[in-house]
């Protein structure tokens, strides 16, 4: 039986999906046109949430790796408990490419009025003007920056999370290897990644899957190469860019990935799950049926994405 989208999915996604289709696709490498398309549709998106309330927010300058300054975004409940509680640190998604915290604020912010827990999103540095390490780095820097914090913003050292959507699950996975392997200590408490972007070497287009894909084989050969340059798909990919490639998953915290059943990084989220539950890590993974790549963007109000969401929330507050 084919693949296809989920009815309700389908139904409620029928606008943008018709004018995606009647457009014609960004050519490869063309960065200018995909900021421009994908920042216009996730703004339009994210518009018809409802407004976030009783959610305050404060952006903080800090350096990074190369003594650059940066911006770290930090959303908290106006009624939070002064005492030391869970946190995420958050990176956005957009293929390393295109988008800021700016255009997420707002599921960000529901996010928080929703769970309670507090989340700090860093504005990392975009590629190509910025690749591999910058973009690691800074939110590696802005984690750092965190823990250093930790007492001033009411932070529990042992209950911090990493968290991030498509590219920003690949910068939250590779900031988590970079926590493992630099000794950060008290030890991450969890990594939450939402569709992650993991393996560089994943740019041939599955036929069954790339027509109904709405980030397609182009779109990723595009984001890895701004970020690799001319080590994508060769040995000198670094893991911390590319987490797929990582020798050993031993010692990551406790794991929850989800990621649809039509989005083009379901093979290579699938394998990176089995590994860490091959390495006895605790581990929740999803596959949703019949959604694509960001599909709670254009589909925010169906049972699929409700559930998606349930499971997500549930990630966060058992932090």
């Amino acid at each position: 039986m084919p693949l296809s989208y989920d009815p309700e999915f389908a139904k409620a996604a029928a606008p943008i999906l018709s004018g995606i289709s009647s457009n014609p696709a960004p050519a490869v490498h063309d960065v200018k046109s995909r900021r421009e398309g994908i920042t216009a549709r996730y703004a339009e998106m994210f518009a018809k949430l409802p407004e976030p309330s009783g959610v305050e927010q404060t952006i903080h300058q800090i350096k990074s790796y190369d003594g650059q300054t940066i911006s770290v975004y930090r959303f908290w409940k106006k009624d939070s408990p002064t005492s030391p509680g869970p946190t995420v640190l958050h990176c956005h998604g957009g293929g390393t490419i295109q988008g800021d915290v700016e255009l997420f604020k707002k599921p960000l912010a529901l996010q928080v009025q929703q769970t309670g827990v507090q989340v700090f999103s860093v504005d990392y540095r975009l590629t190509p003007e910025n690749p591999h390490p910058t973009p690691s780095e800074d939110c590696y820097a802005a984690l750092c920056w965190l823990y250093e914090h930790a007492d001033e913003f009411a932070v529990d050292r042992t209950r911090i999370a990493t968290m991030g959507e498509s590219a920003g699950g690949m910068l939250a996975a590779g900031i988590t290897l970079l926590a493992r392997d630099r000794g950060l200590s008290p030890p991450l408490a969890k990594q939450i990644l939402i569709y992650p972007m993991l393996d560089d070497r994943n740019t041939v287009p599955n036929p069954a899957l790339e027509p109904l894909a709405l980030w397609r084989a182009n779109d990723s050969i595009t984001a890895w190469t701004a970020l690799l340059g001319d080590k994508i798909g060769t040995d000198d990919a670094s893991p911390y860019a590319a987490p797929a490639r990582i020798k050993s998953v031993e010692g990551l915290p406790p794991t929850y990935i989800d990621v649809g059943e039509l989005d083009v990084f379901r093979d290579e989220d699938i394998k990176y799950a089995a590994r860490i539950a091959a390495a006895n890590i605790s581990l929740e993974f999803h596959v949703y049926p019949g959604l694509p790549h960001a599909f709670e963007v254009y589909a925010p109000n169906i049972e699929a994405t409700k559930r998606a969401q349930a499971d997500r929330m549930r990630a966060i507050t058992t932090l």
